[in-house]
């Protein structure tokens, strides 16, 4: 048997190579052979610290009896949902007609056109209080094929049919002040008053959604974030946060840390100490976050790996959590669970813009040099010959994943809060460029939607008329037309177009009503939105360009604003020569260094600083 892993981008496929189940990768040659063979086809589909994933690896992939079956009577593919979000998507909505359960790992069967027959997620090695084992699950797979062969196709041709009439929602209005007031009693209802956050178990942290109860300045963000800082949920050594607690009181977490979580609740501790310097606990989450990401996340490329493991080997066995029970000292006689090295586009950009905004407001240059060597990574690494960005890469080997919604918008987001942070104009014309590049491919499709993937989606997908449109809605992180959408109106306050600005307006119009009736599952929607209908603050310091780089004062570090940016005098130039209309005629006053306080690019008369 040839094994087809070994040579994979995705650190999750390589830990799958040596399997005794003739795994293929995602790709149109793997439903081809299923076609040629008559067999339907199996999808397995997880990522790196998924710990139901490396189970079902331990007790179902590594038995050489299932593995005889999965061969003799299937194709069998595995799949990084990291990598190809737009395919998890897909078979995520297909799975959805036959579980409730959904997560992962996400086990498909599909017809060799792709379509899903069958579906679930972890299956057992021997039957448990009435679940089937997987043995059981593919004798009957493999008995409804070929016993029943009319009945699955039939069934697969309704969800093939449900899934390509898909449709995100058209029209509407931005939510005024009531609504949002609305959105927020909302989630204010399910606070648990007696150990905070949102609902009961499993809990997690849904940074998105605390970001937007910030910006509203509902005491209940804040309530969450003080009570969070101080639970299991938090590594009290090396300062990341876990993904979920499975318990209530924020108990027995789930052990592996995701970059995007501890990028965005980086953001948001950072917010919450600029409201108030007295908020210590911020400070201190904070600046644990940032040396976690620093320390622990950031590869020697200068990337940051997508997520760390929730399990890791201790005295020759496999530990869930083990290395996160040791203290200080112990930990470092330890192996650290692995990182999935994988470098994904969108998922640095939240990085990169949550270091760059905290390197202002806490003052720290070493968090500015970490996001600026992330960003130049990705911008050597992740762009191709044809301009168009790129996924995913390991060790600057590049995926051949497509680039979604979600890294255009992320990234270049992250680009231009970085460029505010460095004074350097060529992350934000890098970013306007991603921008642009969405845009320019939204206007070429001819359909509703604002901003698309410049080369569309996954073709394997689209071959077989199985891509969901843009899913909305949100969870841990900001969906891709957030993302992008944000992105738009960070560029309009950069450069003065409205035409970025009518873009975020227009995409995220359609959303209105759904978010602010279902305001968790719409966090970062909802910020935006609520930005979107308030005035803009903007703040400009500009210093003389033989100046050193002098402290700010922290009443301007602090400021909450919705763009702050530190420039020389020359490089207030160059921004307005590239088409950044916020920097025109900023200059210092009387030769010191000057701050402009705008509102909606009407600034009051700067101030020596």
């Amino acid at each position: 048997m040839v094994n087809r892993l070994a040579t994979a981008i995705s650190p999750y496929l390589r830990s799958h190579a040596d399997n005794p189940v003739d795994w293929r990768e995602w790709g149109p040659g793997a439903f081809a052979d299923a076609a040629e063979r008559d067999v339907p086809v199996f999808l397995s589909i997880g990522y790196s610290t998924c710990h139901w994933c490396h189970v079902m690896a331990r007790e179902s992939f590594s038995d050489p009896d299932i593995a005889a079956v999965l061969n003799a009577g299937f194709v069998s593919i595995k799949i990084d949902r990291e990598e190809y979000p737009s395919v998890d998507a897909s078979y995520l909505a297909q799975a959805a007609a036959f579980t409730g359960q959904l997560g992962w790992p996400l086990s498909v069967f599909t017809t060799p056109g792709g379509v899903a027959f069958h579906a679930g997620t972890y299956f057992p090695p021997e039957p448990i209080q009435g679940h089937p084992s997987f043995r059981q699950v593919l004798d009957a797979v493999q008995d409804a094929w070929i016993h029943r062969r009319t009945e699955v196709m039939q069934n697969a041709a309704a969800i093939g049919e449900a899934v390509a009439a898909s449709i995100v929602p058209d029209g509407g209005t931005l939510p005024g002040p009531a609504e949002l007031d609305a959105a927020v009693a909302r989630l204010a209802a399910h606070e648990d008053l007696q150990y905070g956050g949102l609902g009961g178990a499993p809990k997690f942290p849904v940074a998105p959604v605390l970001a937007f109860l910030l910006a509203t300045t509902d005491a209940l963000g804040t309530r969450t974030l003080e009570r969070m800082a101080a639970t299991p949920l938090r590594d009290p050594v090396e300062g990341g946060f876990f993904r979920y607690a499975t318990k209530r009181d924020w108990s027995d977490p789930h052990y592996e840390r995701m970059l995007y979580d501890n990028a965005l609740l980086l953001d948001t501790y950072t917010t919450a100490w600029a409201d108030d310097g007295t908020r210590e606990w911020a400070r201190d989450a904070a600046d644990g976050i940032a040396g976690f990401l620093r320390s622990v996340m950031q590869l020697s490329t200068g990337g940051f790996a997508s997520a760390q493991d929730s399990e890791s080997t201790i005295d020759g066995i496999r530990s869930e959590g083990g290395y996160y029970a040791a203290d200080a000292v112990d930990r470092e006689l330890l192996e650290p669970p692995a990182l999935d090295e994988k470098v994904l586009a969108g998922w640095n950009g939240l990085a990169i813009a949550a270091l760059a905004r905290a390197s202002v407001v806490f003052d720290r240059a070493d968090w500015l040099e970490s996001a600026r060597w992330a960003a130049d990574y990705l911008l050597e690494n992740h762009i191709d010959r044809d301009g168009r960005l790129i996924r995913a890469s390991v060790a600057e080997r590049r995926s051949a994943a497509r680039a979604t919604l979600e890294d255009y918008g992320m990234l270049a987001d992250g680009l231009l809060v970085l460029s505010s942070a460095t004074g350097e104009p060529a992350y934000a014309i890098a970013g306007r460029s991603l921008v642009d590049d969405i845009l320019a491919a939204g206007a070429a499709a001819g359909g509703s939607a604002v901003f698309t993937e410049p080369g569309g989606g996954d073709p394997v997908l689209a071959g077989h008329g199985l891509t969901v449109a843009g899913d909305p809605s949100e969870g841990a992180y900001p969906s891709g037309i957030s993302a992008s959408a944000q992105a738009a109106w960070r560029l309009h306050l950069l450069t003065g177009r409205r035409d970025y600005l009518d873009a975020a307006r227009t995409a995220l119009e359609p959303l209105a009503e759904l978010a602010v009736a279902n305001p968790v599952s719409f966090g970062a929607a909802l910020t935006l939105m609520r930005r979107l209908t308030s005035a803009s603050v903007q703040l400009v310091v500009v210093s003389p360009d033989d100046s050193v780089n002098e402290a700010l004062p922290d009443s301007i570090r602090r400021k909450l604003t919705d763009v702050t940016a530190v420039v020389t005098e020359q490089q207030a130039r160059e921004f307005a020569s590239a088409g950044f209309d916020l920097f025109r005629g900023r200059t210092t006053r009387n030769g010191a260094r000057a701050a402009y306080l705008c509102e909606d690019f009407v600034c009051q008369v700067p101030t020596e600083v």
